[in-house]
């Protein structure tokens, strides 16, 4: 098993560390249609903790299977073993053991040269040309730029085609918004049938995986429902009603100035740096980040490890200019460059992002018949935000008023550092809502966090073509 990564057995049963388990069986039953899906689709053939958490929304898994697999398994530019690679990669670098796990398996599966699994040094020069896009994909896309890509495609024995550099990027930014889902989840580890008591074990930095879930029950009492009580999560449920209402019938009386749009932005942008991953303000920190050690098994995949998410609106710094969506959209760029040169993909990805961004049930909580629409844009467009990226056509604003504190510090930490979610954060916002809520707003985290990352990639595609 040297080639496993090693890990601490789950402190809860089921697919997750956040979520009971009665909770996801009930929610989706694990109907039929499910398992229809996971036959048809799945990578590893069998119904995995990821997918058992997503099929609480199984019209969302169904467009999320149909990608995956064809990133994976369909023709493509790549060779089987390289796509299952590069997304060890990409887990690699948010130490997603998870992740990395399922896909040494497949790997090998494929006809993978075990040799590889010992770690970067081993793997053919293309592929570690790979480590700088992947790397800035991960934690800042914002500085990929065109001659990242003219690196990679110039002409020599290793370099890559178009198409085939398009996959990689798809695979890349795939597998790291998906550690997002695995940590901002709980996803538990998979039950191994090889191993005594049924559960891989790992090490992750200088703590166990359950001290991510359970944040070493420490503060854990400081932060149940007997001290916030159920009035106030009452009451905080029914002021984020009103907040929605009021925003609905503004948006109908008055259109603010694009100046006044603008400024806005910026604002939100700002203050997003004030929104510290581990939570500063919100929650207080047990242990530093600053010198995470990651553990060998995680290492071996990884070059520069040190590298990670700076703020895009850092103070102080030279301003980077920010991405206007309206210069470079998904829908009129991204979407074609990518079908050209991996035929079909572009289709599935736009269907998987359409799917989770109009995904609604009409209910808040308790509460029938509620238009979200608002809610699900501000949540979408507020992970654009921290990665520079502005719609000129919304209203910043909004997203101040509907998103509370710690749901900012939960959302940035899910996107911008995964490895550090804890069930503490998850519990943390949103106390009336069901789970299935809260899956939803990974799910639309997950998608806004790749289609950001693809949107830096593609422009940068386009910049080198033209």
């Amino acid at each position: 098993q040297e080639k496993r990564v090693q890990v601490s057995p789950p402190l809860t049963r089921g697919p997750s560390a956040f979520i009971p388990e009665n909770e996801v069986m009930q929610a989706n039953g694990l109907d039929e249609r499910t398992n229809l899906l996971v036959e048809e689709y799945s990578t590893s053939g069998r119904l995995d903790n990821i997918t058992q958490v997503m099929s609480i929304h199984t019209q969302y898994l169904e467009s999320f299977l149909r990608s995956q697999f064809y990133m994976l398994r369909m023709d493509g530019p790549l060779p089987l073993p390289y796509r299952h690679y590069i997304a060890i990669m990409a887990a690699a670098r948010h130490q997603c053991s998870y992740l990395i796990n399922m896909h040494v398996d497949e790997f090998l599966k494929t006809g993978g040269i075990a040799e590889w699994l010992n770690g970067l040094e081993y793997i053919p020069q293309r592929l570690k040309n790979l480590n700088e896009i992947n790397k800035l994909l991960a934690h800042r896309p914002w500085l990929i730029t065109k001659e990242h890509i003219q690196k990679l495609v110039k002409t020599g024995e290793n370099n890559w085609s178009l198409p085939e550099l398009v996959h990689a990027v798809v695979l890349l930014a795939h597998y790291h918004a998906l550690a997002s889902f695995v940590f901002g989840s709980g996803i538990n580890p998979e039950r191994d049938p090889d191993t005594p008591n049924g559960v891989r074990l790992i090490a992750v930095n200088n703590f166990c995986v359950c001290d991510l879930a359970n944040d070493n029950n420490i503060e854990n009492a400081s932060l149940t429902s007997s001290n916030f009580g159920i009035a106030d999560s009452l009451s905080e449920l029914e002021a984020l009603m009103e907040r929605m209402k009021r925003l609905q019938e503004d948006k109908e009386d008055e259109e603010a100035s694009q100046e006044e749009m603008a400024t806005r932005f910026e604002k939100e942008k700002k203050e997003s740096l004030l929104v510290i991953s581990g939570g500063i303000c919100a929650f207080p920190v047990l242990f530093s980040f600053d010198d995470e050690i990651v553990s060998t098994d995680v290492s071996r995949y990884i070059e520069d490890p040190g590298f990670g998410y700076k703020d895009f609106a850092r103070r102080g710094e030279d301003h980077l200019p920010t991405f206007r969506a309206q210069d470079y959209t998904w829908e009129n760029h991204g979407f074609s460059l990518v079908n050209r040169l991996y035929s079909d993909i572009g289709h599935l990805l736009d269907e998987k992002f359409r799917m989770v961004y109009n995904l609604t049930y009409n209910t808040m909580a308790t509460h029938e018949d509620v238009d979200t629409t608002t809610l699900r844009r501000a949540l979408f467009n507020y992970v654009h935000c921290m990665y520079g990226i502005r719609y000129d056509d919304y209203d910043y604003g909004e997203v101040n008023q509907l998103l509370e504190r710690s749901l900012k510090v939960y959302i940035k930490t899910v996107t911008c550092y995964p490895e550090r979610t804890t069930k503490r954060m998850y519990d943390s916002y949103w106390r009336q809502f069901k789970h299935s809520e809260k899956v939803h707003v990974n799910l639309l985290l997950m998608e806004a966090r790749m289609q950001a990352e693809l949107l830096y990639a593609l422009r940068a595609i386009t910049r080198h073509l033209t």
